[in-house]
């Protein structure tokens, strides 16, 4: 590996650990070329999520996420230099050389975070898986890609399905997590029919429950969809080398006791940011590296074809 593509990689690797709360835990657990790979993938969607996030007035995120767009698309065509100034296209685009990565997802993520710009909202579930498979469910089928899956490994050709689901599970919990955040922030994610069923439709700007509503009734029955989400896709496991397998295990795991908190206590995702601690998420990745979670869906798929 040429120095300049070395330390774009490295540059990439500091962003990740810098930045990526839940997502660093678990791709410490993989070779040195996935930990490389997938940091770069993580630097390129930072950066598309930043500008989505940030101050910038919408016109000008737009033509910055139009910029993005076009860098990603010299990518695909292998047409950056590895002597480029921009680390994240150098890493990236080796990383694509020597890993099957369908770019195509990080253009799905571009469109999502242009959902969030032109500040949409989500009637239904339906309308919201849209919105999520954009978002998360193509970084699962991105990193699949990275993954890579056992040869011989029965269902293989459904990875990509079980990738996509979990990343919805991983979505909603974080929707879940950040509804007041959001909610700040002018956003609303969570379904309309959702929230008229439970009576949320006033939304969440302050610190309580809409008056009159059944807010743990709201909580609750999303935290039910998210469990089946990652139930499907945590069937991703058993198809997937021991270090990857325990990689995605451990950002799953992290993101499933997240669930666990924010059904045990809807209302404090209203007072700030549910998370967990970390040591907590330490044990989590060595439970993912031990195959435990792997070894429980496989058995799970004998009971059912039993």
């Amino acid at each position: 590996m040429s120095a300049p593509v070395l330390a774009a990689y490295s540059y990439c690797e500091a962003v990740t650990g810098q930045q990526a709360r839940n997502f660093a835990y678990g791709i410490r657990l993989l070779p040195t070329p996935k930990r490389r790979a997938m940091s770069a993938l993580y630097a390129f969607s930072r950066r598309v999520d930043d500008i989505g996030d940030g101050a910038l007035a919408p016109d000008v995120k737009k033509t910055r996420l139009d910029e993005t767009r076009s860098l990603l698309g010299r990518i695909h065509d292998g047409s950056v230099e590895e002597d480029d100034t921009d680390p994240v296209a150098v890493a990236l685009s080796h990383a694509a050389l020597h890993f099957p990565i369908p770019l195509g997802g990080l253009d799905e993520l571009i469109d999502g975070v242009l959902m969030d710009v032109r500040g949409e909202s989500y009637e239904t579930w339906e309308d919201l898986k849209v919105y999520c498979r954009c978002v998360a469910g193509a970084i699962g089928r991105l990193s699949l890609g990275v993954f890579g899956t056992e040869p011989g490994a029965p269902n293989a050709e459904r990875a990509p399905e079980y990738a996509d689901t979990l990343g919805l599970a991983l979505q909603l919990t974080n929707i879940l997590r950040d509804v007041r955040e959001d909610a700040l922030e002018g956003r609303t994610y969570l379904p309309a029919d959702d929230l008229a069923k439970f009576g949320c439709s006033a939304g969440f700007a302050r610190p309580e429950p809409p008056a009159g509503s059944d807010f743990a009734g709201l909580v609750h029955f999303e935290v039910r969809r998210a469990r089946a989400l990652f139930a499907e896709g945590y069937r991703l496991l058993p198809l997937l080398d021991r270090r990857s397998g325990a990689c995605v295990a451990a950002m799953a795991g992290i993101y499933r006791r997240l669930l666990d908190r924010i059904e045990r206590e809807p209302e404090a995702v209203l007072r700030g940011r549910v998370s967990l601690p970390g040591r907590e998420k330490a044990y989590v990745a060595v439970r993912g590296l031990s195959g435990l979670d792997a070894r429980h869906v496989a058995r799970q798929a004998v009971r059912r074809r039993t």
